[in-house]
């Protein structure tokens, strides 16, 4: 298995290579995903699996960006949210490497692993799917616009300069940095609103230009044995790492250091004896914004991020000296032995359809827009802002406290163009909600999500934005996703799914609780119901006297509610009830005993009320 994987991606890329030298080369497809990243490669993956012809146009030979070819193989947050194609994706690296245990080796996250097996798996994967077609080595030029429908892109051959055309019913574009939107001309923002603009309440006064560090990433490994030292960098003083760790702390005016050396370095240890460095404290994170910067642009002002990283290893090797690791000669396919790009932590952000902001993480059931109903995405991770390297910007959003929270449907999709989805880290969200939704796991999801937004609109005829919230939700749940943070029932659950529409429907809610590392909403399956929890009397088709007291719901007044949501008011009390009861499992029929909330979940779903209470874009409903 081992020697498949390694092997596998070789292939492909001589392949590829070959068949890249022609002048020009026209290709039609329905799906065209603009990068094969984290979440490219998981909408062309999804795409593919819902029947539809998909193209996946990369720029280097590798596949699932931060995740592999921005060497940073560790997923934050998600651990008890495996979602559709991350969860597929982690189970593989399960296997590979001998169960959940055998990955849990640093203490960043619960799972880490070798960026080669990572871009492996996300081959594997990729090379399953029939209706999937995945180009190496092909830069993203420009998108092609027929006024202001997005029609395909072009790019050009990184070794070779040949063109490539490609024209698609629908477009995607999953870059790092959200360059095919910029081209598409669509508004976008970067850097930090004000809190006039977005009322996050999150103590910024006025708006800036700041976007958070980047971190240029080395793989170290251990040769068991000292090996030479890297050439000594231009510029090197050791003092630029003081305060990094306890074994190196002169400096008193900096904040003393938490960890040792041989901590620091655990925080990224992978599997076989590696170590991802990806250190924000004095570290190797630096402040550089090529956002807007031209390819050749970026590629001379990312030398600064790599000396950056340099400094930081032969620091690591010299002054702390741990001179039996060096750069691991079996990683990235680079002169230098660094990372195929850098970490990126933020990118251009579109203006979509709706935006995604702290208020509708924090409070979602009590923002005007319930953006929560149109779920497609799940998160945990509290919000993550690094800028320890820029002194002129704000230092209070780390680890901004947030309780589990879904992303909108409406992010993905930009205003003013058709035939058009942004996935990666370019959503339409603010800033500050960029510091969460930005991290590995929901990235893959939004790309899950992109990939079948786009399918699912071809096969239905209509532009993504205008698809039914319902029917994608429904198809990422048979895909195994998430579209409510409910962290106390899991997918084997029996009424996992059913738990998650009634969810989304918002007749009964969750309960968010900030935690730190381990955010989390809670639905809280076994307990009771009172009638005021449903949160309907906005509708005097549904009000009374009874819907606003505390009184408990029993078993009766549950099925003849479900009964009336669904006019089937040809149903009585009597043997149908307790069919249906019984039907999806239920137990202990008794029409005078408190139903549990797992069981009016169960019961709803049985009467199709996911579908009754259906929503737009914005979270309206629009059969009420």
């Amino acid at each position: 298995m081992k020697k498949y994987l390694l092997l596998f991606p070789i292939y492909l890329l001589s392949f590829h290579l070959t068949q890249g030298q022609s002048s020009v080369e026209n290709l039609q497809t329905d799906v065209l995903v603009i990068g094969g990243t984290a979440s490219g490669i998981s909408s062309g993956i999804q795409s593919a699996r819902l029947g539809v012809n998909t193209l996946v146009v990369e720029p280097t030979p590798w596949l699932g960006g931060m995740l592999t070819s921005a060497g940073v193989p560790a997923f934050d947050g998600n651990n008890a949210m495996p979602a559709g194609l991350f969860g597929e994706f982690r189970q593989r690296l399960y296997n590979y490497y001998g169960g959940a245990n055998a990955v849990a080796t640093g203490w960043v996250s619960n799972t880490l692993f070798e960026p080669h097996i990572g871009d492996s798996i996300f081959k594997s994967m990729a090379y399953s799917e029939k209706k999937l077609i995945v180009k190496y080595h092909y830069q993203f030029k420009s998108v092609i616009k027929s006024g202001n429908t997005i029609i395909g892109a072009e790019f050009y051959h990184t070794n070779t300069s040949a063109k490539l055309i490609v024209s698609a019913k629908r477009v995607i574009d999953a870059t790092e940095l959200g360059d095919a939107l910029a081209s598409a001309k669509i508004p976008y923002d970067l850097g930090m609103e004000s809190n006039a603009i977005t009322r996050e309440q999150v103590n910024l006064a006025g708006a800036n230009d700041i976007i958070q560090d980047i971190t240029y990433v080395g793989i170290l490994k251990d040769y068991g044995s000292p090996q030479p030292l890297i050439p000594r960098p231009i510029h090197y003083d050791s003092t630029e790492f003081d305060a990094s760790n306890t074994n190196f702390y002169k400096d008193t005016n900096r904040k003393r250091p938490s960890v040792d050396a041989k901590k620091m370095l655990e925080y990224g240890k992978l599997p076989n004896n590696k170590y991802m460095l990806n250190w924000p404290i004095y570290g190797n994170d630096i402040y550089l914004n090529v956002v807007e910067k031209t390819p050749k642009q970026r590629e001379e002002l990312l030398e600064q991020a790599k000396q950056q990283t340099l400094r930081f290893i032969y620091f690591i090797q010299k002054d702390l000296g741990f001179n039996h690791l060096a750069l691991a000669d079996d990683e990235f396919p680079t002169k230098d032995k660094l990372a195929l790009y850098p970490y990126h932590r933020e990118s251009r952000r579109m203006h979509g359809m709706v935006r995604m902001l702290v208020q509708h993480i924090s409070t979602p059931f009590d923002t005007p827009q319930p953006l929560y109903t149109t779920g497609i995405a799940v998160g945990d991770y509290p919000v993550d802002h690094h800028h320890k390297k820029n002194s002129a910007a704000p230092q209070h959003l780390e680890f901004f406290p947030v309780p589990s929270f879904n992303i909108p449907m409406g992010a993905l999709i930009p205003k003013g163009v058709s035939n058009f989805i942004v996935a990666e880290k370019s959503i339409s969200v603010s800033n500050i909600v960029n510091g969460t939704t930005r991290l590995q796991p929901c990235v893959m999801q939004i790309g899950q999500a992109a990939g079948l937004l786009a399918a699912l609109s071809i096969k239905n005829k209509v532009d993504p934005k205008n698809i039914s919230v319902r029917q994608v939700q429904q198809a990422l749940l048979e895909a195994n996703g998430y579209i409510m943070p409910y962290k106390d029932v899991t997918q084997k659950d029996r009424y996992f799914k059913a738990i998650q529409k009634i969810g989304a429907t918002g007749l009964l809610r969750g309960v968010g609780v900030p935690t730190g590392w381990a955010n989390a909403t809670y639905f809280n399956p076994n307990d009771k119901v009172k009638w005021n929890e449903f949160s309907i009397s906005w509708n005097k088709k549904f009000t009374s006297q009874k819907m606003i007291s505390d009184r408990e719901v029993t078993v009766g007044d549950a099925l003849l509610f479900a009964a009336t949501l669904s006019n089937n008011t040809s149903e009585k009390i009597n043997k149908t009830f307790e069919l249906r009861w019984q039907s999806i499992g239920l137990e202990n029929f008794n029409l005078q005993r408190p139903i549990l909330r797992y069981e009016l979940a169960a019961i709803l779903d049985q009467y199709n009320v996911f579908n009754i209470f259906d929503v737009d874009i914005y979270g309206n409903y629009t059969k009420l």
